[in-house]
């Protein structure tokens, strides 16, 4: 179907709010500027956003557009940030109050061009206005009038740092003639072994139609319904192939169309799976399909945080470089915005599992009719979207909903919510009965408090914004963490220089400060909370290093998040753990600079990044220091059934022990030993037992496939690692294929957090530790660079490693 809107020129222009209402009294000499729809007043304004704050004014989006020849037609907005008015060719045709729900306007008998007109109103001047208080005050926002309106908090709450509000037509807007079909549904279900779906649709007058159902190969399935006017389907596919997430399985989908008087309309692509939430005993393990699945991810923000759209070939860019680390779950915050289509074909295609919350967060949403059913509203244009989509796991009242009252010391009486206990439920059960629910992010099980982080779903932050020591993780006892492992990451080197030209602005400079999280009103950031852990966990003071070597500063700083991280996860991804999953905050910064993501604005990876993706691997090797009962390492498999080799290699001054056992492991199973048992003597490999000097400088565990390939490998070293000279660290790079490269490294002594650093290329791993004589290999992908040039740094080495191609 043709977009009339393809292309059109929008201009936007700004004026004082409330000031003109009616965009026929807009003056002649009024200052306009292109915009780019989708996008926000932010987008184009560019340079001149830090003088304008956008709630502060009324603002106008302007086009005019060729119908074609087209007697009839419809225009949709998908999205408007926030209150606004749409005027078509002068006469008011609809009152918007909520960024999240479309519009669609039917254009009758139109003429030849079409004037669109919207008019955003200031937020800031209906924020002036009293109404109705909560009954608490949100720790996130300053105006706490902002319950009262469905927009995202994103540019409202400081912790996500200086963005600005976003204002405007953020999604797309669309202009075609009158649609054959003006409005469709696509669910799914499973009965037994067969997938079941239902297509409602009404068509604007009747027409001959046929249901076709494909897989990527060919049509599978077809039903001829005759000469209809409206479609009340339910097919059955027999025996159907299961959606997985990617770490489990193949992400199976089909596609739907629908073909109307010869004419075939693209429906929409499903999957089919099961899906529940198993609340039992306090737990929340997610079971798909049968089987338990480890969700392991992060909170996910917009790639572009100012336009809040982004082209499907970032989104997919985005999404694969988390299937690739071994991540199979994204959650969308309720503090932030709905996601674009795309996002979700996305998800499916790739087997990405979705955690989606409703957009509420620490306020108490307002009860009256209008509140109601604007909500309402919302849910369904969510349903429209993701109703058929496989990867939509878990739905979610919001974030923080429930914590924040519980926290201000309301008693459970005190913080009910209607919206949360009956109208979303009762959605659930009409439009999405194959989807998970959680009143709230977090949320516990059995009366306890939803602050208690061992009973149903936690934000864990004892490691973290609490300064809990690392061995919380293990006595927490956190069962699912919706979100957990909050610090101030530091990009790599070459995203510092790219940012901020130096590393000398690293802890102090105020650009470098605005980008580090802080609680509102809080006296302290999480730059600070990185510095406890890197004194506690190395003891040494960071501030002195900063004032010496502030790269070294930064380098420790990343050393302590991948420590946090390895620990973390080693721990909850096991068996006994009872964890059922926990997602970081955040993958992504939203702005340059030392945030919570585990990935930079550019895109590239940070030091933790790399430790998330071992121990998220599918199959995957957990080491674990037990203390006195030494070392235990568990393989843990999502994938089918694995026959092979675990070998444990003891590395001591004298040269290295190998010893090795043929192990068995079942299909999304694992299986835990300890190192003594396969050594089959008593070691004391951790020097817990402390006779005499360390015995051994480090340990490292492979998993060998039956060929006696390489599988999987994991490596610690042993007690404190003291910075010398050298480590005589060296590195070898060979060039595979085209803007492939393989870089061998080697260390004669214990090479501690082994950092691969090279302009232009991306390591395939890095920020791990080197065992002495043991020989890594990582792969270099590059995008454009001719050939790999840089260097590879311990943490416990002043000497570098240089990396150059031989002659």
């Amino acid at each position: 179907m043709i977009d009339l809107l393809a292309g059109v020129r929008w201009q936007l222009a700004r004026t004082d709010a409330g000031s003109i209402v009616d965009p026929g009294d807009l003056p002649a000499d009024l200052d306009w500027i292109d915009a780019v729809v989708p996008g926000t007043v932010a987008s184009a304004l560019d340079d001149a956003l830090p003088e304008v704050n956008p709630d502060d004014h009324d603002w106008w989006f302007v086009a005019e557009v060729s119908t074609a020849g087209h007697l009839g037609a419809c225009v949709r907005f998908d999205g408007i940030a926030t209150r606004a008015q749409i005027w078509i060719d002068g006469v008011h045709r609809r009152t918007v109050t909520s960024m999240f729900v479309p519009e669609t306007i039917d254009l009758t008998g139109c003429g030849p061009t079409v004037r669109i007109a919207v008019h955003i109103e200031s937020i800031a001047a209906r924020l002036k206005s009293r109404r109705p208080r909560g009954r608490w005050r949100s720790s996130l926002i300053a105006s706490q009038g902002l319950r009262h309106e469905r927009t995202t908090m994103l540019g409202r709450a400081p912790v996500y740092g200086p963005l600005p509000v976003p204002v405007g037509l953020w999604r797309p807007v669309t202009m075609t003639a009158t649609p054959e079909i003006r409005r469709r549904e696509l669910s799914t279900v499973m009965n037994g072994t067969d997938g079941i779906v239902v297509l409602r649709a009404e068509l604007e007058s009747p027409g001959v139609a046929r249901i076709l159902i494909s897989d990527n190969m060919s049509e599978i399935h077809a039903v001829d319904l005759g000469s209809v006017e409206r479609i009340d389907s339910v097919l059955t596919l027999p025996d159907v192939e299961l959606w997985w997430p990617h770490t489990h399985g193949l992400p199976r989908t089909y596609r739907v169309d629908l073909e109307l008087d010869g004419t075939v309309h693209p429906m929409g692509v499903v999957g089919f799976r099961t899906v529940e939430l198993d609340r039992t005993a306090g737990g929340a393990q997610l079971v798909v399909n049968g089987r338990e699945v480890f969700c392991r991810g992060g909170t996910w923000t917009p790639l572009d945080p100012v336009r809040l759209w982004s082209p499907e070939a970032d989104l997919r860019n985005a999404l694969e470089q988390l299937r690739s680390a071994g991540l199979n779950m994204v959650r969308v915050v309720g503090t932030l915005v709905y996601e674009q289509p795309e996002f979700w074909s996305l998800c499916a295609e790739l087997g990405i599992m979705v955690w989606q919350d409703l957009m509420f967060g620490t306020i108490d949403p307002p009860t009256d009719e209008d509140f109601t059913a604007s909500v309402t509203r919302e849910l369904d244009a969510l349903a429209d979207t993701v109703a058929a989509n496989p990867s939509l796991m878990v739905l979610s009242g919001g974030s923080e909903t429930q914590q924040q009252p519980t926290m201000l010391g309301l008693t459970a009486d005190g913080q009910h919510m209607s919206l949360l206990e009956n109208l979303v439920p009762e959605f659930l059960a009409d439009r999405l009965p194959t989807v998970a629910f959680v009143t709230s992010s977090p949320s516990s099980v059995e009366g306890e408090l939803h602050t208690h982080v061992g009973d149903g779903i936690a934000h864990y932050f004892g490691v973290g914004g609490y300064l809990r020591p690392l061995s919380d993780i293990r006595t927490a006892g956190v069962r699912f963490a919706a979100e957990c492992l909050a610090f101030a990451v530091p990009p790599e080197r070459a995203s510092v220089e790219r940012f901020f030209g130096s590393a000398a602005v690293a802890g102090h400079h105020p650009d470098w400060k605005a980008a580090v999280p802080r609680d509102r009103g809080s006296s302290w950031d999480f730059e600070d909370v990185r510095d406890h852990y890197v004194r506690t966990i190395f003891g040494v003071d960071p501030h002195s290093i900063r004032r010496d070597d502030v790269e070294l500063y930064l380098d420790y700083g990343r050393a302590a998040t991948v420590e946090a991280f390895t620990e973390a996860f080693g721990h909850w991804r096991r068996a006994s753990s009872g964890c059922g999953g926990a997602l970081v905050l955040s993958l992504r910064d939203t702005v340059p600079g030392a945030g919570w993501g585990i990935i930079d604005t550019a895109g590239v990876p940070k030091a933790p990044f790399y430790a998330l993706a071992r121990a998220s691997s599918s199959v995957a090797l957990l080491l674990s220091d037990n203390g006195l009962d030494g070392y235990a390492v568990e393989l843990v498999n999502d994938g089918p059934p694995l026959s092979g080799t675990l070998r444990v290699v003891l590395h001591a001054a004298r040269g290295s022990q190998e010893f090795e056992q043929a192990v068995s492991i079942e299909a999304n199973a694992s299986l835990e030993l300890t190192v003594d048992s396969v050594v089959g003597t008593f070691t004391d490999a951790n020097h817990a037992y402390r006779f005499g000097r360390r015995t051994y400088s480090a340990i490292t565990v492979l998993f060998l496939d039956g060929s006696g390939i390489e599988v999987t490998r994991t490596t610690a070293l042993v007690g404190t690692q003291s910075r010398q000279n050298t480590v005589g660290l060296t590195a070898e790079v060979v060039e595979t294929d085209s803007a492939t490269w393989e870089l061998t490294l080697c260390s004669e002594w214990a090479a501690q957090y082994v950092c691969v650093d090279i302009d232009g290329f991306e390591a395939s791993d890095s920020w791990f530790h080197l065992a002495p004589n043991e020989p890594r290999t990582v792969t270099l992908a590059g995008n454009g660079a001719s050939a790999p040039r840089g260097h590879v740094r311990a943490l416990n080495s002043v000497e570098r490693a240089s990396v150059a191609p031989k002659s």
